[in-house]
């Protein structure tokens, strides 16, 4: 075992961190592989066990403390492109069949799906624009 030098176990210690990260996908376990990364370059350049250990914490913390915030911050965001579904809210669509709150027919994005009003008591007649407010299924939901 004493033959063996510290940037090794260092290197070690970075893969046995790889695996929860893997396994859990929480990026701070690669946060921390990345710290033990550079404590195997300080070890490797011939520092002593103290400054590789401060290498390691340093920078495990400096990267949680900088790219956590951003990456919580790009997962929160909504996507740039709206698909599906998604898209096809706020559109506008012509009244193929009278709408009102039990059903009806709309042509939207140039395909024919059943509709019903959003207001169930206010209907809307043939060739009338209507705009698109939800999508629950099959049914675009107008206003």
């Amino acid at each position: 075992m004493n033959d063996i030098d510290a940037w090794v176990w260092w290197l070690v210690g970075a893969a046995a961190l790889g695996i929860p990260l893997v396994v859990t996908a929480m990026p701070e376990f690669g946060m921390f592989a990345v710290g033990a990364v550079a404590a195997a370059i300080a070890a490797g350049l011939g520092a002593g066990v103290v400054v590789q250990v401060l290498t390691f914490v340093i920078v495990s913390v400096a990267l949680i403390a900088v790219v956590r915030p951003i990456a919580t911050r790009h997962r929160s965001q909504r996507p740039q492109l709206a698909t599906g579904v998604d898209a096809l809210k706020g559109r506008q669509a012509v009244v193929l069949e009278r709408v009102d709150g039990s059903g009806g027919r709309i042509k939207l994005a140039g395909e024919v799906w059943s509709a019903r009003s959003l207001d169930t008591g206010h209907a809307f007649e043939v060739g009338q624009e209507v705009d698109v407010v939800e999508i629950e299924g099959a049914t675009a939901i107008v206003m």
